[in-house]
């Protein structure tokens, strides 16, 4: 078993860039795994009961399998930036957005941005759906630019990734809508650092390969 937690991962993928927002903040390192989804590793899927990314492996054999479960399980271990304590609002609260992120919200983005998949979708209306909780994330985000207060918490990071996916399947038309609060905020994640900290492009993880270590 490795000395380090092993992260396995796949880099566009906005849960598993989640976790490793939450990773890179805490500053502890892990050992990255690049899994590609359409040919997934044999380990991995040993390991990870819903043979999905995120998923990390602490030393003593521990499986964190969802990846809002890692974040927090990085941030207790150390929240230098105080992601689990907003200035304002409270860690039931982020949590609360959060579930609706990855519920209702996450529903209608599949849905729009993947509806050949789905024989009763509607790709419009699964848009129109979803851009009405963005235009609340927009309106919550009008007096201070951050979900809850001055700063960044975990909300914002743990939500970010699935805004911008949304953005993606139609940049063109997600630009001109009219939620200005919401464009900065998604502009101002992608020009950060952490952003760039956390999408260099990793070969595949197969067993025998070099270790890759991401984090502080």
């Amino acid at each position: 078993m490795s000395d380090l937690p092993i992260l396995y991962s796949f880099r566009r993928c906005p849960y598993a860039m989640r976790a490793r927002l939450a990773i890179l903040a805490s500053g502890q390192t892990v050992e990255l795994r690049e899994i590609v989804l359409r040919d997934k590793a044999p380990e991995f899927l040993e390991v990870s009961p819903s043979a999905t990314v995120p998923c990390l492996v602490l030393p003593d054999g521990t499986v964190i399998d969802e990846s809002l479960d890692i974040m927090i399980w990085a941030l207790e271990t150390a929240d230098p930036e105080n992601w689990l304590a907003p200035s304002a609002g409270a860690r039931h609260d982020m949590l609360a957005l959060i579930a609706e992120t990855d519920g209702p919200f996450k529903r209608h983005l599949d849905r729009y941005k993947y509806d050949t998949r789905y024989a009763d979708a509607h790709k419009e209306t699964e848009r129109a759906k979803a851009a009405e909780f963005l235009h609340r994330l927009d309106r919550q985000l009008t007096d201070t630019g951050w979900l809850y207060g001055p700063r960044p918490s975990l909300a914002d990071f743990a939500i970010l990734p699935f805004v911008r996916q949304f953005a993606n399947a139609d940049r063109e038309w997600f630009d001109i809508q009219p939620w200005p609060n919401l464009l900065t905020w998604l502009s101002r994640f992608e020009a950060s650092a952490e952003f760039r900290l956390i999408m260099p492009k990793y070969s595949c993880w197969t067993a025998g390969s070099l270790p890759v270590f991401f984090g502080s």
